[in-house]
């Protein structure tokens, strides 16, 4: 099962193995208090698209076809896939506000095709 969750939510041992898919580190999350389990940078969007989408919902479509195509470019995304495969539980985490509009929201739905 692979769930989202933003990493400001308090932490919950059913969440399972946590993933940060962010490229930054949360502003004001202690490294030592975040209880990740894996920092994966590379299949965060690039600085570039980040900054270009800046959380807006208008530029969410093409967003998402953009993301993608990154990852399709990338072995990052497949590199990714074993380790999900390791553990019955599975979150990625990940900074931004809006909760349906963010990059887990799209490696959610790209990873559960895969699985």
């Amino acid at each position: 099962m692979i769930r989202i969750k933003r990493i400001y939510e308090a932490y919950d041992a059913a969440d399972g193995y946590r993933i940060l898919v962010d490229r930054l580190w949360p502003r004001g999350i202690k490294k030592e208090n975040a209880h990740i389990d894996l920092w994966a940078k590379e299949v965060a969007p690039s600085d570039a698209l980040r900054k270009w989408f800046h959380h807006e919902v208008a530029n969410w479509k093409e967003f998402e076809k953009r993301y993608k195509a990154e990852l399709k470019e990338s072995d990052a995304l497949s590199a990714l896939l074993p380790e999900i495969k390791k553990h019955k539980t599975v979150t990625l985490l990940y900074g931004a506000k809006d909760e349906e509009h963010n990059q887990a929201a799209v490696l959610k739905e790209l990873l559960a095709k895969r699985l």
